[in-house]
């Protein structure tokens, strides 16, 4: 994003999407701490992923959350930008914490591939315009994963699932889709505070432990 030169070396690898990590002209695609680990050389990662049960709980705990800040953003200041150098609304901020919900039930329950922008599917212009509109959609993926999560049968989660990077276990794809709903939630708690709005009910240390979140809040 910041270095002019980046995507001409992306493009020169093969790669058409990051995160990326390259060495001696190979690269692997950063969806996978663990293969992340081996790229570099270690011995694993010293990461235990939390239980199913644990990451399904944190999930809707952090969607809830985002339901509650997004009702907080002017409706007027959505069409904003979330951080001044990325081209994001707060508006598709807010709609892609659900997205990703939406996403991995399309992976989980229909067997589509997960590819790398099937998070990043938009809505449709001229909807989800106010804060409320956003918050109803988060309703109802948090009610289907809820639902899905009931009727799940194994609920180890190990069952494969096909990706654009490999066919991980699904309990890998769970996580990161917890940690990546976390992770934007964080940011649109910036963003009230930019605004000068006190979170309603902030997320704690707590609710958030054991998700391998990056440290900074934009990356």
């Amino acid at each position: 994003m910041n270095d002019p030169s980046g995507q001409e070396q992306l493009l020169n690898l093969g790669a058409r999407t990051v995160p990326v990590l390259a060495k001696n002209g190979q690269y692997i695609f950063c969806q996978s701490l663990e293969d992340v680990a081996e790229f570099v050389g270690l011995q694993g990662t010293g990461h235990t992923p939390l239980p199913p049960a644990e990451l399904i709980a944190k999930w809707t705990t952090v969607l809830r959350a985002a339901q509650r800040y997004i009702r907080q953003i002017p409706d007027g200041r959505l069409v904003e930008r979330a951080i001044d150098n990325r081209d994001r609304s707060i508006r598709l901020l807010g709609h892609h914490i659900f997205r990703i919900g939406e996403a991995f039930l399309e992976v989980a329950v229909d067997g589509v591939e997960y590819w790398a922008q099937l998070a990043n599917v938009p809505p449709q212009d001229g909807t989800f315009t106010t804060g409320e509109e956003i918050a109803g959609y988060g309703k109802r993926v948090i009610e289907r994963l809820e639902h899905w999560w009931r009727r799940l049968e194994d609920k180890s989660c190990q069952q494969k699932v096909k990706t654009f990077y490999g066919t991980p276990p699904m309990h890998q794809l769970l996580e990161r889709s917890t940690w990546h709903s976390a992770q934007h939630t964080r940011q649109m708690i910036a963003v009230l505070e930019r605004f000068d709005i006190k979170p309603d009910g902030q997320l704690t240390f707590d609710d958030l432990a054991g998700l391998p979140l990056p440290e900074g809040l934009w990356d």
